[in-house]
């Protein structure tokens, strides 16, 4: 039964403060779990990630590289021409058609047709680009190309 006389808080919501250089006994006596001297043993021993004492660090002793220019860049969904095999004969190949196969996943890219394969289908394509080897075989094969 609980009453004022053996009340106590939850055993972790008061946990005191390592009590440091308080003697041998404690266990943290002496130099207070700092080790023996060093930059790190005294008062404002800790330096920042990086500084090596004084010697040019390694960050900048290594020769900066790289450039990516990638502001102007543009990411298209690419698309080869043995998976336009997928869509019905006939059929016009665009977003929501292109889709419904499976092949577009982010609606929100443009979409390029590659010369990868070989087409079997007579199909009308309307998309964002077409690669020139990929305008030729489907015309060859007997379908249009209307770039959007």
């Amino acid at each position: 039964m609980k009453n004022l006389s053996n009340l106590r808080p939850n055993a972790s919501s008061n946990v005191s403060n390592k009590r440091l250089g308080r003697g041998i006994g404690s266990g943290l006596g002496k130099t207070a779990g700092k080790g023996h001297k060093g930059q790190r043993a005294r008062k404002s021993g800790n330096v920042r990630p990086g500084f090596e004492g004084g010697q040019t660090p390694l960050y900048r002793r290594l020769p900066k590289f790289g450039f990516h220019n990638d502001h102007r860049k543009v990411e298209y969904t690419v698309i080869k021409l043995s998976q336009l095999n997928l869509l019905p004969a006939g059929e016009v190949a665009d977003l929501q058609s292109l889709g419904r196969c499976g092949l577009v996943r982010d609606s929100a890219l443009p979409i390029k047709i590659l010369a990868g394969g070989q087409l079997k289908q007579k199909i009308t394509v309307k998309v964002d680009k077409v690669s020139a080897g990929a305008k030729k075989a489907i015309q060859e094969a007997g379908g249009d190309v209307e770039e959007i």
